[in-house]
């Protein structure tokens, strides 16, 4: 059975154990989440739980959805609505998929692994890696823009004497000779640093607060304060 749930990561702070060592820990909003589908073998070709995170408000009267607002199909992902589609399909006698009858989701997500315990609308909270040990986290790093090669790299840059003049950040000479007269790929070279899926492995869980659904992680995780993580069970051996 997979075990994961879908968060947002709080921020940084420490705690502190019997012994008085203090733990850096990443507190995460951790569920509850809504089992929005069951992805089966037969029908889609693999085995996932499709988890879904905070409520995704409806567009209110006659106002236009805007991008923060639920459209119209991704309201008909969670509950049934009368839809051309959807009357064509009972029409031809196709079983329509059942729905979780929730809200919006504004984070969804899907956990590949065996479905079995999960059901259609059920909802999951952090208790659910109660018995677990050690996680994973993925999520979107901290986006940093375009960046040169001493802050994206961690180049030492040119001299500060000897003829060096304006250039002491930049990066040096990166072509090769007459053979083969091109750069290889994979060149170390500026540009766009962060806003990538990046993901920790085999990260502790130090305490679990049900009533609060707060996770504490030891040590960082990826992405800004706010931002949406996918927590899981660790494969990773050691």
């Amino acid at each position: 059975m997979v075990k994961g749930i879908l968060g947002q990561k709080v921020g940084m702070t420490q705690v502190f154990t019997e012994e008085g060592k203090a733990v850096p820990v990443t507190v995460v909003q951790a569920g509850p989440c809504s089992v929005l589908q069951i992805k089966t073998q037969d029908r889609d070709g693999y085995q996932a739980v499709q988890l879904g995170f905070k409520d995704k408000r409806r567009p209110s009267g006659s106002v236009r959805s805007a991008g923060s607002q639920a459209r119209k199909s991704e309201r008909g992902h969670v509950a049934a609505i009368n839809s051309k589609r959807s009357a064509a399909r009972k029409a031809r006698g196709i079983d329509l998929l059942p729905k979780p009858e929730c809200e919006p989701k504004r984070f969804i997500r899907e956990l590949r692994g065996e479905t079995e315990g999960y059901e259609v609308g059920q909802e999951i909270g952090v208790s659910s890696l109660a018995d677990v040990k050690k996680v994973d986290v993925v999520a979107t790093s901290r986006g940093r823009g375009f960046s040169g090669v001493m802050k994206r790299h961690n180049f030492s840059g040119q001299r500060a004497t000897h003829g060096v003049k304006k250039c002491h950040r930049h990066a040096g000479g990166t072509g090769m000779s007459a053979s083969p007269s091109r750069l290889f790929k994979g060149v170390r070279m500026a540009g766009q640093y962060g806003n990538t899926r990046t993901t920790v492995r085999n990260l502790e869980i130090v305490g679990i607060d049900e009533e609060k659904q707060v996770l504490l992680v030891r040590g960082a995780i990826p992405g800004p304060n706010g931002g949406y993580v996918v927590v899981s069970e660790t494969n990773m051996k050691k």
